[in-house]
């Protein structure tokens, strides 16, 4: 399996600490030595960086430990290879444009034998997550058009997570650049920080940030993650078919998807909605 950070914040924000974490489990805390990648937002445009090697030990992957870049939603993933080659263009996250918009999508799981609908939007490389993307892509560009308002829009992206996560193990992290959608199969945390902000020390590395010395009084930042990085404070679990959207770092929709513990017990309540 792979592993997944996301970000939301009010303001633009660097990652650095927790992306420092996260790099440590892509070889040396953590088995993903199969590739990393991670997508910075600045407005409707994106920075991205990808390289299909272990992330611990890439001179890469530090250069960006050590850039100040600033965002207010981020996306990253490490990989550890189950489905497609060890290659760039099988790297995490994808990225895609849709009606003047980048779309940027991570996944963790397997959806094995997944194909999707062929249109528009084909994959590059050969990886089930890259195929999901690219039908669910395609599905929301045959149902909405540009003008769609967001309700609707979300509702779609959630019912096609449901499905996917149907057919196998589905944890996905989702953006056009206006808001951060993650969705949980099997296992994800998120932390949201905010005034008083206290110090933090990371799970994989040695290392201690005080975030009263970095924000202020206004900032919020939160933090989607495969595991908690982070050893002294409280990361809340979501449950499984569990989906947020997030924006500006406040959670401003939600809801569950009852999800099969086996092929059995298939569900299709998509209830539980708010916004």
């Amino acid at each position: 399996m792979c592993e997944l950070l996301g970000m939301s914040a009010n303001t633009p924000t660097d990652i650095r600490f927790s992306f420092t974490g996260l790099m440590q489990r892509g070889g040396a805390t953590g088995p993903h030595r199969d590739g990393w990648g991670v997508a910075f937002y600045e407005g409707r445009g994106v920075r991205v960086f990808h390289e299909p090697a272990a992330s611990a030990n890439s001179e890469i992957a530090g250069v960006v430990q050590r850039l100040p870049i600033k965002s207010e939603i981020v996306i990253s993933h490490i990989r550890q290879a189950n489905v497609g080659s060890v290659c760039l263009v099988n790297t995490h996250p994808f990225i895609r444009e849709l009606w003047g918009r980048y779309w940027t999508f991570a996944h963790n799981g397997q959806v094995p034998g997944f194909l999707g609908r062929e249109d528009l939007y084909q994959p590059v490389g050969n990886t089930d997550s890259e195929a999901l993307f690219c039908d669910l892509l395609n599905r929301i560009r045959a149902e909405h058009h540009p003008d769609t308002g967001e309700t609707a829009l979300v509702d779609t992206v959630v019912t096609l997570c449901g499905e996917y996560a149907r057919q196998g193990v589905c944890n996905i992290l989702l953006s056009n650049g206006d808001w951060l959608l993650t969705f949980c199969s099997s296992k994800l945390f998120c932390i949201t920080r905010r005034a008083p902000f206290g110090p933090a020390r990371l799970k994989d590395a040695d290392v201690v940030v005080d975030f009263q010395q970095e924000t202020t009084s206004r900032d919020v930042v939160s933090v989607i993650a495969t595991e908690p990085l982070t050893t002294d404070e409280i990361w809340t679990p979501y449950h499984r078919g569990e989906w947020r959207l997030w924006r500006a770092g406040e959670t401003v929709a939600s809801g569950r998807i009852d999800l099969p513990r086996n092929e059995d017990s298939v569900s299709t309540d998509s209830s539980s909605k708010t916004h």
